[in-house]
């Protein structure tokens, strides 16, 4: 019997009763802690954008991707709010003099 292009390529197959599987794999990639904004965009993807989900998916380098997502959005909301922070006049000084006024207005932005 003449092999298919998939078995030429180096796949295998796996007998189920009268049908045979191909036996697919994901591609391992190495666990990276992923945060709250890698999960909302995991999230985004997985409802909005499902072939590119797909495909990094199936590429394993979803995890990786996430992880960067996480990393710069963590940093951008980080300059958010030293900004806002700096804008409305929130010092380690204020911090010191007043600490219960400097986490209101902390717990404020």
């Amino acid at each position: 019997m003449a092999k298919s292009l998939f078995e030429e390529l180096g796949g295998k197959y796996e007998r189920q009763g009268d049908y045979l599987i191909p036996c697919l794999t994901v591609p391992a990639e190495e666990e990276q802690a992923i945060g709250i904004w890698g999960q909302r965009h995991l999230d985004y993807l997985k409802q909005y954008r499902k072939v590119t989900y797909t495909n990094l998916l199936t590429s394993g380098r979803l995890n990786a991707y996430l992880a960067d997502i996480n990393r710069q959005a963590q940093e951008r909301f980080e300059r958010l709010i030293e900004g806002m922070k700096q804008a409305q006049g929130i010092t380690e000084q204020l911090k010191a003099e007043n600490a219960l006024e400097w986490t209101g207005c902390l717990n404020n932005i």
